[in-house]
């Protein structure tokens, strides 16, 4: 039958409809061949694909994102990395605040609604939902950072042009402006001989405080510009620098600006980001923490990550003046400590040549003084508390449980540094082959970074001063590099398995922290950002986009991403790095390297 009488034929309309179907289809099928990205996801109207270089992506005042891209995964010899999103990228705009903006702290219309501050609710983490999708411009004349260890004494004042703290505490030595730098003398509220005289006469005062050895890691109450910290550094203590985001306008920025370890966090009415039992020392000089209130929660909450048999240096005017309101917080205080079997190992409240009043308390290491008069004392925390991660926890009126293995018996002093980074750490966990694995962990991360990091991969690591390993694990990518003159902040990521604890004992610092909110530090304070395989378990929550936009907040211009993970997850993450106008390299088909320029939309 000729085919003009089928096609004139109802019955056999399915014929042609099937011809025009097989057509489309083979057309659809050849173009996907050459060009498979245009068809792994929708794009709005404002997002185009470029396959060569990105150019300057348009300007907008209103934007449209994609989801997380959907991508089919290419081989790595087949991906090309000048793949980017052009995506219309706005500068935040948020007045005063834009240069310094971090989305969890900053968030003033959460803060508004607040119904109380008594509890410094209004300093805490409140995130915006959706996380912001602005990037945050550079300072007017930023420069890249001085370099350390030049930086501890120095940094651009252009970088953190905040001048506020050189007026305020001219008096106390913290900061002076010289020229285009800010200049750091070493001084304190409560060392006005200079930092090094203060760190000398607390080892005078008690000398089984050994610096690098017995003490390690070192945890500095509402610490000023960190001078306390930087300078424990020469001593091998890696110091924890903390404060809140307040009217001491930008110390925390000071700190990280000049290499120094440092986060925003406050004692208010959540948890410290930190585990249990895991400072060797806390210090508090003039930390303005009103230990006594709330029932003791704040110093219950120091006594929950103190480590048991490590010490507590106050130095602050309750301990050596005499007027109504000091008599008063002494009072409360003795009667606080005592409550939870702190001993007091040394006080010196008379001032003679040294000007330093301070006492130095000892949190017990076994239960012995517990076991008397408990009606005077606050209860022990239940069991299941010890295991909860501290991620937006309530402070708890309780006296945290003394660590202990997996036969319920309590956890020593670790060795000494530098013995403790590789030892087994006591906090393992008890399953047969747990030892077994932190060793093969530690010889791993030992070997790629020697053979893979440093000698294959395009970074220049003597630029770097601050690190985060975003994705921690049992820190060894961080002792990997402990002989190198820089510092890791260790994440461990909330809904990962909890071994902050083993990185603590280790020697070594970290937070937790969830990479679906923004992180509570300031713009441009990393020098580079580790990634080993982040986005595996995360793909659910978080979006890849999101994620990137916040490394690029933290990370400073001129600084790295160095990012281990599948092809799947480059493949999404690598063309939105490009369009932030990121370079990128790719060894072995599993290292992403991306390094930030110093690129800022203009609206």
């Amino acid at each position: 039958m000729p085919i003009s009488v089928l096609l004139s034929e109802r019955k056999y309309s399915f014929l042609c409809l099937a011809s025009i179907l097989l057509i489309s289809f083979a057309f659809l099928l050849l173009t996907y061949t050459s060009y498979p990205f245009f068809f792994a996801f929708p794009l709005p109207s404002d997002i185009h694909v470029s396959v060569s270089s990105p150019p300057p992506p348009s300007r907008s005042s209103s934007l449209q994102f994609p989801t997380e891209p959907e991508l089919e995964t290419q081989p790595a010899d087949h991906l090309d990395l000048n793949v980017s999103l052009n995506i219309r990228w706005r500068a935040c705009r948020l007045g005063s605040v834009t240069v310094d903006y971090i989305p969890c702290l900053d968030n003033s219309k959460a803060i508004k609604q607040l119904k109380s501050k008594k509890h410094l609710e209004h300093r805490e983490r409140h995130c915006p939902k959706p996380p912001p999708r602005c990037l945050v411009p550079l300072p007017k004349s930023y420069k890249v950072p001085v370099q350390w260890p030049q930086s501890r004494d120095m940094i651009w004042y252009s970088n953190v042009p905040h001048p506020k703290l050189v007026e305020y505490k001219k008096e106390q030595n913290w900061v002076r402006k010289s020229d285009d730098y800010f200049v750091f003398p070493g001084g304190g509220t409560q060392f006005k001989n200079g930092v090094t005289a203060y760190i000398d006469f607390i080892t005078e005062t008690v000398p089984v405080i050994k610096w690098g050895e017995h003490i390690r890691v070192v945890l500095d109450v509402g610490c000023g510009v960190a001078s306390f910290g930087g300078y424990l550094l020469d001593r091998d203590v890696v110091t924890m620098s903390f404060a809140p985001k307040d009217e001491h306008e930008a110390q925390i920025q000071f700190a990280l600006e000049r290499g120094i370890p440092a986060t925003l966090s406050v004692i208010g009415s959540k948890k410290l980001t930190f585990p249990d039992d895991a400072y060797d020392l806390i210090h508090c000089a003039r930390c303005r923490v009103h230990w006594e209130e709330d029932g003791g929660k704040p110093l219950l909450e120091l006594n929950r990550i103190l480590r048991p048999g490590g010490f507590f240096v106050w130095s602050a005017t309750p301990v050596y003046r005499n007027d109504e309101r000091d008599r008063y917080v002494w009072k409360s205080m003795v009667a606080l400590t005592q409550s939870i079997c702190w001993k007091v190992v040394a006080k010196r409240d008379n001032f003679d040549s040294t000007e330093i009043g301070l006492v130095i308390y000892q949190k017990p290491s076994s239960y012995s003084c517990y076991a008397h008069d408990r009606t005077k004392r606050p209860p022990l925390c239940d069991r299941k508390i010890k295991k909860e991660i501290s991620w937006y926890k309530p402070l708890r009126h309780c006296t945290s449980r003394l660590p202990v293995d997996s036969n319920g018996n309590l956890l020593g002093w670790p060795s000494p540094w530098p013995h403790r980074l590789r030892n087994k750490p006591q906090s393992l966990p008890a399953e047969p082959d747990a030892e077994a694995i932190f060793n093969e962990d530690t010889k791993h991360w030992a070997a790629l970074v020697s053979d893979v990091y440093f000698d294959a991969l395009a970074i220049n690591w003597a630029s770097i001063r601050n690190v985060m390993d975003m994705n921690a694990g049992y820190g060894g990518f961080a002792a990997a590099l402990n002989e190198l003159p820089l510092w890791v902040m260790n994440v461990v990521p909330i809904d990962a398995q909890d071994t902050l604890s083993i990185i603590f004992e280790r020697g070594l610092i970290g937070i937790y922290h969830d990479w679906c909110e923004s992180l509570s530090t300031y713009p441009r304070t990393y020098d580079l950002l580790h990634s080993s395989f982040l986005f595996k378990n995360r793909k659910e929550r978080c979006n890849i986009i999101d994620v990137a936009v916040e490394m690029d907040r933290i990370l400073r211009p001129g600084g790295y991403l160095l990012l281990q993970d599948t092809m799947e997850t480059i493949q999404k993450l690598n063309p939105v790095l490009r369009s932030l106008q990121w370079s990128t390299s790719l060894y072995e088909g599993q290292f992403l390297v991306g390094k930030k320029g110093f690129w800022r939309p203009k609206n």
